[in-house]
């Protein structure tokens, strides 16, 4: 994996980490949605992301999240490296197989060299 994408990654879940133990929880939501984008090829970081957002429908009490990430994570270990949605946010409000577009900086990102 490129350093660059290995850093934006890094940068996303520590964001994410802050904005959560800020209350800040919809700068969190975006941060792990930019998370899921750019580890969707990666099986274990793939469902980090989910299991994240899992966590954050818990301290939000938002049940829909919760109970969409628990087959996200599921299916981010084992489809990870056959098929994913390109640009998909990983929320539990978007259909797990919608195509999503990407920002061109994180259509940079995903480009393989």
């Amino acid at each position: 994996m490129r350093e660059v994408l290995r850093s934006a990654i890094a940068e996303a879940f520590h964001e994410a980490g802050i904005a959560m133990r800020a209350k800040d929880y919809q700068t969190a939501y975006r941060w792990l949605e930019r998370s899921h984008i750019l580890t969707q090829r990666m099986p274990l970081a793939h469902a980090k992301s989910h299991w994240f957002m899992l966590n954050l429908g818990l301290l939000t009490k938002d049940w829909r999240e919760v109970v969409g990430q628990v087959p996200r994570i599921i299916a981010a270990l084992l489809f990870s490296r056959i098929w994913v949605p390109a640009g998909n946010t990983g929320r539990a409000r978007v259909s797990a197989f919608s195509v999503m577009p990407l920002s061109a900086g994180l259509e940079e990102l995903l480009r393989e060299d």
